[in-house]
This record gives structure tokens, C-alpha cells and sequence, in this order.
């Protein structure tokens, strides 16, 4: 089994931020796109593109990082096909969520159940217990996130009172999709498969996935130059990119603490509206920012905390 390096978990953990804020740009590069592109369609061309950057970074890196062989694939094509299955309802979910439970609320369940149902996966899986420490920033976090995404989210109109179940149930089974993706994709890297390539296989699956469910949606956008240059920067940048920093980091830090940190996303999104968008953000708002950025701060203490120890026993 192929163990992360005994690499200080600093760089790691920068990683999976960095990685975090490019996806926080997606929004707005999505407000900036064009207006006829709909939700579905710009993510299949998102997570396309993003998939060729992962299939381009795995050639290029082929020296450093052989390709596995085709019976180490196949010794974990289980666990490839689920993380594949987790990429294919995270997304096309997350955009019902959104749709049906508002922006919102759709995002809160999303993002807030995703380190909740890795740490669940991370211990009935891979037996891997989750610190008070993690436990405690988690929820720092996850509080501070939804109190920003409700406060910015009351500043664009009224608020419907209603809550429709079907999408917070979506937004519930995206969070868990993503946490699967996560998990799966971690185990596959212990068993001995490159960061890269333990994304890029099960990305994939998720991208034939996707692109099946949008065939009906209208792609024309795309022959604009405001739409191409949407799709590659959400391909390129805010997905291939990002992906390749979030595998960096996963490969050295516990699954839930990496789809924890991905919480800098939501922190992210609202600073650039405010910047790009000229939204704002109220006092409420502002106290949500600062618990995401405690949180985080302790989910990486945590992880430097759980570094140490591992080297102190296997030194």
C-alpha cells in the first residue's frame, strides 16, 4: 500500500485552500458568462475540459509518475466506478438543489453535509477516526459558511418561506456525492494509483455521465467568445487546475479534513462578488466570514497536530 510522504501537511493544506478559492471563482465567472448558457450545459462543458486538463497533466507527468498498469486498474475498478458515480450526481444534483431549493439553501446542505459524509465513509471504510479537533473547526466552519451564503444570498430579494424537500434531499445526496468522489479517489491513491490519475478515471466516468443527461440543452454559447472563454476558464482554471491541487493535498490529508477545507469555496465566492460584482455583504455576513476562516484554522492545526504524531509513531 503507497503511503503519502512525510511531507510537513502546510504545503497540503495550502494546496486544497488554493484549490478551494479557484473554485470559489466559478460563480463569478459563471455571472460574467453569457445569460443563454443554462446551468447544466455550462457544467458539462466545465467538467469536460476539466477532465482533458487532468488526462494532459497525467501524460505530461508520466516520467515522474508512471502510468498503472492495466491490472492495477482493474484491481480497483470498484472503487474507481463508485468515485466516477459520485462526480455524476454530485453535479447535475447540486444544480437541482440550487433550482429547486434556492441558492441558498441549496448550497448550505451541499457544501455543510460533504465533510460530515466523508468523515462517516473515511471511518466505516477505511477505519480512519476523525479528531475532536477536526470535529470542533468542521462546525466552526460549516456555521460560518451558511451564515455567509444566507446573509449574502437575503441581500438579492425575498426569501421564499417555503422549503421544498425534494431539493434540499438533492442537496443532501450532491454532498454525499462529492464525499464519495473524495473518499474513493483517497483510497485508490493508498493502493498505490498517482493523484492525478486516481481524479482523472473516475472524473471521467462522471463526465459521460453528464454529458448524457445534457444532451437536449442548447450548447450554442459556446460558438460566442464570451462563452468559450467562460468554458475555459471554468475548465481549465476554476476545474483541471484546481483538481490537481485538491489531489496534491488529499493524497497527504484525511478525506474529510480536504472536503473541509473546500469550504473556503462559499468564503471565496461572496469576497469576489463583493469585488467583481459590486454585491454586498452585511454585518451578519462579515461574521460568518470570520468563523470560516477560524474554522479553517483549526482544521488545519488539526491536521499539523495529526502530522506530528503519525512521524513521532512511525519514527
Amino acid at each position: 500500500m503507497s503511503r503519502p510522504a512525510p511531507t510537513a501537511p502546510g504545503l497540503a493544506i495550502a494546496a486544497v485552500v488554493l484549490a478551494a478559492v479557484l473554485f470559489g471563482t466559478s460563480g463569478t465567472a459563471r455571472e460574467l458568462g453569457p445569460d443563454s448558457a443554462s446551468s447544466l450545459s455550462v457544467g458539462a462543458a466545465r467538467i469536460t475540459i476539466g477532465s482533458i486538463v487532468l488526462w494532459s497533466v497525467v501524460v505530461a507527468n508520466r516520467r515522474r509518475e508512471p502510468l498503472p498498469s492495466s491490472a492495477s486498474v482493474r484491481s480497483q475498478r470498484w472503487l474507481l466506478a463508485i468515485g466516477g458515480l459520485g462526480v455524476a450526481v454530485y453535479t447535475p444534483l447540486f444544480f437541482v438543489a440550487v433550482d429547486r431549493a434556492g441558492v441558498a439553501i441549496g448550497t448550505v446542505v451541499a457544501i455543510a453535509s460533504g465533510p460530515f459524509f466523508a468523515a462517516g465513509l473515511d471511518r466505516i471504510f477505511r477505519r480512519v477516526h476523525p479528531t475532536a479537533a477536526w470535529l470542533r473547526g468542521t462546525v466552526v466552519t460549516v456555521v460560518g459558511a451558511g451564515v455567509l451564503i444566507v446573509s449574502v444570498d437575503s441581500t438579492k430579494g425575498p426569501v421564499d418561506p417555503g422549503v421544498d424537500l425534494v431539493g434540499v434531499a438533492a442537496a443532501l445526496a450532491a454532498g454525499f456525492g462529492y464525499a464519495t468522489y473524495s473518499v474513493s479517489s483517497k483510497a485508490t491513491m493508498e493502493r498505490g494509483l498517482a493523484s492525478t490519475i486516481a481524479l482523472a478515471i473516475p472524473f471521467t466516468i462522471g463526465v459521460v455521465v453528464v454529458l448524457a443527461l445534457s444532451v437536449g440543452e442548447s450548447a450554442s454559447w459556446l460558438s460566442t467568445w464570451a462563452g468559450l472563454a467562460m468554458a475555459l476558464y471554468l475548465g481549465v482554471v476554476a476545474t483541471g487546475l484546481a483538481y490537481v491541487l485538491f489531489g496534491y493535498g488529499l493524497r497527504r490529508l484525511t478525506s474529510a479534513t480536504a472536503v473541509t477545507l473546500v469550504l473556503a469555496e462559499p468564503l471565496t465566492a461572496a469576497l469576489l462578488a463583493v469585488a467583481v460584482l459590486d454585491e454586498s455583504i452585511p454585518v451578519t455576513g462579515w461574521l460568518g466570514v470570520v468563523a470560516v476562516m477560524s474554522g479553517l484554522a483549526l482544521v488545519g492545526r488539526s491536521a499539523s497536530a495529526a502530522r506530528r504524531r503519525l512521524d513521532q509513531a512511525s519514527g
